[in-house]
């Protein structure tokens, strides 16, 4: 269970809740993380640059300036596995240094300077599928084949990785829902979870709050917990192995009635 604590003033589920001022506002995190933990997380998931449909893009020092310091003070405060969600090689190093325990990059090591990086880091590394940045990821997504292409590109993404040096052994990989597709296309990728589960890494699924959920329902992002829960017990039920989560108690709960009943 990987929680989400967005260090950014514009995410679509919870922009700015983090934030004070122009800041990251660090007790409101530590706050945050702890209620997490409370809620039965089994890592956090930290990251300073939003990447929902059409987020302005980040420059590295604001980066860096957001997500080390919470690094650093979650580091020293508890005992949990820490992810630091990016795709610029520079803070992956930092991270790295710091003590994170996973990197999950949205953009699957496509920065110049990330491969390498990841591949000396010796950590875990979730490789994601988009299609296109942010600004325009959106904007008419096209396929022949949602399913077969994003397979394929995780495929390449794993390939690429070996090549740099990063063992298998050390790779997740998550399909990007939201990420460059529409609704028909989010829907027939979330049936299709068994055949990415299939290809034999751990499976990431970060579905919580976003606006298949919102489609479903016609609920707006608070609104969307019951939803997410859902999506999350069918996910699992797939075989994947991490759950990216907004509400922590939620999905636990759903996940606990659902080990106790199934055969």
């Amino acid at each position: 269970m990987m929680a989400i604590l967005n260090l950014t003033p514009d995410s679509f589920s919870d922009g700015g809740a983090l934030y004070c001022g122009n800041k990251v506002d660090l007790d409101a995190v530590l706050r945050r993380a702890q209620d997490c933990i409370d809620e039965g997380a089994d890592l956090l998931d930290i990251g300073g640059e939003s990447t929902r449909p059409g987020a302005d893009k980040v420059v590295l020092s604001a980066e860096l300036d957001r997500v080390l310091p919470v690094l650093e003070a979650l580091r020293s405060r508890f005992d949990i596995p820490l992810s630091v969600d990016t795709s610029s090689p520079e803070l992956m190093a930092e991270a790295v240094n710091r003590g994170a325990a996973m990197l999950n990059d949205v953009r699957a090591l496509g920065r110049a300077g990330a491969l390498e990086v990841a591949a000396v880091s010796n950590l875990p590394i979730c490789l994601m599928h988009s299609l296109g940045e942010p600004q325009v990821m959106q904007d008419d997504p096209q396929y022949e084949n949602v399913v077969i292409e994003v397979v394929d590109f995780l495929r390449q993404r794993i390939s690429a990785c070996e090549k740099a040096g990063l063992s298998r052994s050390r790779l997740v990989l998550d399909p990007g829902f939201g990420f460059g597709k529409t609704f028909e296309q989010n829907i027939a990728l979330f049936r299709a979870l068994p055949t990415l589960v299939a290809e034999g890494l751990p499976v990431m699924v970060g579905v919580s709050r976003k606006s298949m959920v919102g489609a479903i329902l016609e609920k707006p992002v608070k609104q969307r917990a019951f939803g997410s829960a859902a999506l999350a017990v069918l996910a699992a039920q797939s075989g994947v192995a991490f759950l990216r989560v907004h509400d922590v108690a939620a999905t636990v709960d759903s996940l606990k009635v659902l080990e106790a009943i199934q055969l």
